[in-house]
């Protein structure tokens, strides 16, 4: 049994992680920490989170000493944000953890990147370099062998999952960019409460035109352009990503379909629509990845949803994890 250890639990993602460590038959729950000046420490996890009532007992604790919970830990998972990341990843990685960290601390290796859109410079280029980006349905290889996993984030999964097929197929014509029109439901913030995301104040709402750190993090990753406009909804969880894509002079709707097939035919955790367009409700406390598409003239239409607590951040994790020690994919996850 792999003892699994989760910084950050506290939060959304980090409670989903722990319920799927619990149920793992591979993976013993090890420990749960937050920051050490987070209110929640001390609390017991199923106290912040009741779904977890009846199932785990076991309490927060403040991450006092890393270098103690990293010689009794085989696997990390970072539910943290970037910065805390960036400078706890070397720790774990330096007593030899499996890491999966689900910030954005160690996605993109490009000097720049760090700088321009997270605000700060990168202090660990040999992690970057070697971190292995965790899109799950693209980079097994990596995953298999990388000691540091970067999950791919939210609105980046739906978009790339809704464009990869068609581009590595080369069936689309990228002097005109894809335009990605993404809505997230107010979880993506976060648990803590602003006035952003309080439910009674949100309304469904452009942010982060041409700003948002999650378009360098897809260009970066397609290897080609893209405008990115992500959204905020009045709803819980899930992304809804729609596509918009010209394709190449005498590309059918035959071929569209049938590079989708090739890519996810065997890939467990995306499933097809065609042309049954995909809805958030299908795809909400689910692992999976929904994709439809519709052709006409010289454009393609694709719709991708997922659930962006776990397919967009947790249940990916941990698909990563399954690749990575060769379980089934799906292990834990439904």
């Amino acid at each position: 049994m792999l003892k699994t250890t989760i910084i950050g639990a506290s939060g959304y993602t980090g409670a989903e992680l722990a319920l799927m460590v619990h149920q793992h038959p591979e993976l013993t729950l090890s420990g749960l920490y937050v920051s050490a000046n987070s209110v929640d420490a001390g609390k017991p996890i199923a106290q912040l989170h009741g779904q977890l009532a009846g199932r785990i007992d076991m309490p927060v604790q403040a991450l006092v000493d890393p270098e103690q919970v990293a010689q009794e830990s085989d696997v990390v998972f970072l539910a943290t944000a970037h910065e805390v990341s960036h400078e706890l990843a070397p720790i774990f990685l330096a007593h030899q953890c499996q890491v999966f960290d689900l910030s954005g601390a160690y996605r993109v290796n490009h000097p720049d990147f760090y700088t321009d859109f997270y605000g700060f410079e990168h202090q660990h280029q040999t992690h970057l370099e070697l971190a292995a980006y965790g899109l799950a349905e693209w980079n097994q290889t990596a995953i298999q062998s990388s000691q540091l996993v970067a999950v791919a984030g939210c609105y980046t999964t739906a978009a790339q999952l809704g464009i990869k097929p068609l581009l590595v197929s080369e069936l689309i014509d990228t002097q005109q960019w894809p335009v990605i029109n993404a809505t997230s439901g107010v979880s993506g913030a976060g648990r803590k409460a602003t006035m952003t995301n309080s439910f009674c104040e949100v309304s469904l709402q452009a942010y982060g035109v041409f700003t948002h750190r999650h378009q360098p993090e897809i260009v970066a990753h397609l290897g080609c352009d893209v405008i990115f406009t992500p959204h905020l909804g009045n709803f819980k969880r899930g992304i809804l990503a729609t596509i918009t894509m010209k394709l190449k002079p005498g590309v059918t709707a035959a071929d569209v379909t049938a590079a989708f097939t090739q890519a996810y035919a065997q890939k467990p955790a995306v499933r097809l629509c065609g042309e049954t367009l995909p809805r958030l409700q299908h795809v909400v406390n689910t692992p999976f990845c929904d994709i439809g598409w519709k052709v006409q003239g010289e454009h393609v239409i694709v719709i991708s949803a997922i659930d962006n607590l776990l397919k967009g951040a947790s249940s990916q994790a941990m698909q990563c994890l399954n690749i990575h020690y060769g379980y089934p994919e799906l292990t834990a996850l439904i």
